[in-house]
């Protein structure tokens, strides 16, 4: 899972998570399993208490089972799933139960620490309630309340579109998870981003780690775990932009004693101003506080003046040596420090700023 895009300067429209969508299908087969009779648009009510309409098709309908898709519509939202086909197949059973199962390209749970049971298809509560009831209604009015329903949920290349995710991080294998807790994407939220981090810190915790690893993506976390590679995948969580709400869980944590965080010079510059969302579309490194800083790091301001006509972050390369005994790096190093151990003031924590060649300074030294 990568950063967010840019946000578009204009109205955003919104869409529907993938829990919604199996519901809906869940709805329309199972309504055209009992009258026999072909769907082509049906109506849900979201958690939130709003009712959406979702156009949905019949993919099988015999007397025995009914299968019906939809085309999941995220809105403006850069979401992996966004045009994925999500499809769900019913059939009664005689249990009383609403029974889920996981069809093709849905993920399987191998780890404990996520909501849903080691085994379990990687469906989450909401959506499995909302499927409940859908069912359990459609049941009563057809006078079927002894019935149970067996409810199979799928996604068309749901395996290739989870290696997009962070799925295989958590334990969840072989496709997507059915997510949502509202049944709305709301555009460049970043709720799902936030979600994979929560649950990432809980299935360490689950599997008996006390340490973690936090970079702020796959390729600061290949540089940093060649310094740590007695660290384990399962302790290793990407956080993004999303720094506060990192740090935040770590703290309701107190398994997690020891955390080292990898972060690169364009974010630590950003970070250490006190910025803890680090996305371009909600903050930009300032100049003026990079440049008071080399200053109380000790620079002349003759030097410390330089960094005013940088139009990178990055390019701060070009003033200091990427040394730990240089200065500058480590008063950056010490605020960025300052403002983690701020939100998480329990844990022993260590910072790592990445350069693009490899090589890091660690703070404290």
């Amino acid at each position: 899972m990568g950063e967010l895009q840019d946000i578009p300067d204009r109205p955003l429209r919104r869409g529907y998570t993938t829990g919604a969508c199996a519901t809906a299908c869940t709805k329309a087969a199972l309504l055209s399993l009992v009258t026999q009779q072909e769907i082509t648009k049906i109506s849900i009510e979201l958690p939130i208490g709003e009712t959406v309409f979702f156009q949905v098709h019949t993919v099988v309908l015999t007397k025995s089972i009914a299968t019906y898709a939809t085309i999941k519509d995220a809105g403006d939202d850069p979401d992996v799933t966004n045009q994925a086909e999500i499809s769900v197949s019913v059939v009664l059973n005689k249990t009383g139960k609403i029974i889920f199962e996981r069809g093709e390209g849905v993920g399987l749970v191998t780890l404990p620490g996520l909501e849903i049971p080691v085994g379990e298809p990687a469906i989450n509560p909401v959506p499995r309630q909302m499927m409940r009831t859908v069912c359990k209604k459609i049941l009563s009015d057809h006078q079927l309340e002894k019935k149970g329903v067996t409810v199979t949920v799928a996604v068309k290349n749901g395996a290739q579109l989870a290696k997009r995710t962070l799925n295989s991080r958590l334990g969840i294998l072989h496709g997507i998870s059915i997510l949502g807790t509202t049944g709305i994407v709301t555009p460049f939220s970043a709720a799902s981003y936030i979600a994979s981090i929560r649950q990432g810190v809980d299935v360490a915790i689950a599997n008996g780690q006390t340490e973690l690893l936090l970079n702020s993506g796959a390729r600061s976390e290949k540089m940093l775990k060649a310094l740590f590679p007695q660290i384990a995948d399962i302790s290793c969580v990407h956080y993004g932009n999303w720094i506060q709400e990192t740090f935040e869980k770590i703290e309701q944590c107190p398994q997690i004693t020891k955390v080292s965080m990898g972060i690169m010079l364009g974010k630590a510059a950003k970070l250490a101003q006190g910025a803890t969302n680090t996305h371009s579309g909600k903050t930009t490194w300032d100049k003026n506080f990079i440049y008071q800083l080399a200053v109380e790091a000790g620079y002349p301001k003759e030097i410390a003046q330089k960094v005013l006509a940088l139009n990178m972050a990055g390019r701060l390369r070009e003033i200091f040596i990427f040394a730990d005994q240089e200065e500058f790096y480590q008063k950056l190093l010490e605020r960025c420090h300052y403002h983690c151990q701020k939100i998480a003031p329990s844990v022993e924590l260590y910072l790592y700023l990445i350069n693009n060649d490899g090589t890091h300074i660690a703070y404290p030294l």
